[in-house]
């Protein structure tokens, strides 16, 4: 069926219940492609949930399949990845179905204007911008859903790799008790599994950041094979999860080859 809410309001329960995708909504990229925010709605409190891509995890067309998550953590997570189409998408649309406990869900992006992403550019009244993310010195920033990319890595099962990332952010945002009065403007990281075939554990899954900006992370893999790792940089307005304004976080992407 299609999904026609954006917010499930069923009530929440430890485990047991489904996960649905979330369109968030599309923005132009500089090169002219657009990219379309998607996330999701795990019901369950506790539950963690993992759907392989395949017949239960897929976006068509399949030319855009794959980038999608497969593990995901409970509760509503906003802008967890995006799709690229090319400039001349126009009024196409691709969708993104999740198949889970006999439910299947399909939730269509597009580039309507009702659900154009402005955040990026500045968030109308305060101008705000999303926070900014690499993984190396040398690397270009990335900011927004789609966010930086950074370079493949190697790790073995049970041996802990480690992670840096940089982050900053432009201040515009509303500063907390915590964080006012701080060298530079703090940025809230928190790492996730994306994909992948085993648990990740992460020590700790919320690096603090240094006056650079940059925040280490030790990860462990439980089971060989192909993983990719987020992290997620939120900015000091105090908004966990900004919902379709896009103004206030932004995703990283690392992929990992585990043997």
């Amino acid at each position: 069926m299609a999904a026609g809410a954006q917010q499930p309001l069923s009530p929440a329960r430890e485990r047991g219940q489904s996960v649905t995708p979330a369109f968030e909504g599309w923005y132009k990229n500089a090169d002219g492609t657009f990219s379309l925010s998607f996330g999701y709605h795990n019901r369950n409190s506790e539950e963690r949930v993992e759907i392989p891509l395949g017949a239960a995890n897929f976006i068509r067309p399949a030319p855009f399949d794959g980038g999608q998550p497969t593990s995901f953590s409970p509760r509503r997570h906003w802008g967890v990845f995006a799709v690229k189409v090319p400039a001349d998408f126009g009024t196409k649309r691709l969708t993104w179905t999740l198949v889970i406990r006999g439910d299947s869900v399909t939730i269509p992006g597009s580039l309507a204007r009702q659900w154009e992403i402005d955040a990026l550019q500045g968030e109308a009244g305060s101008g705000n911008t999303p926070p900014r993310l690499k993984f190396a010195p040398g690397d270009a920033e990335g900011a927004g859903p789609g966010g930086a990319m950074g370079s493949p890595r190697q790790a073995s099962v049970g041996t802990p790799m480690r992670l840096d990332v940089w982050a900053s952010d432009d201040g515009a945002g509303r500063p907390t008790a915590s964080s006012a009065g701080r060298a530079g403007v703090p940025v809230t990281l928190t790492w996730f599994k994306h994909q992948g075939p085993g648990a990740v554990t992460f020590a700790p899954p919320s690096p603090k950041g240094d006056a650079s900006g940059l925040a280490t992370t030790m990860v462990t893999f439980s089971a060989p094979g192909t993983y990719m790792l987020r992290v997620r940089a939120n900015d000091a307005s105090g908004v966990a999860s900004a919902g379709h304004a896009q103004c206030c976080w932004s995703n990283g992407f690392v992929k990992v080859e585990v043997k």
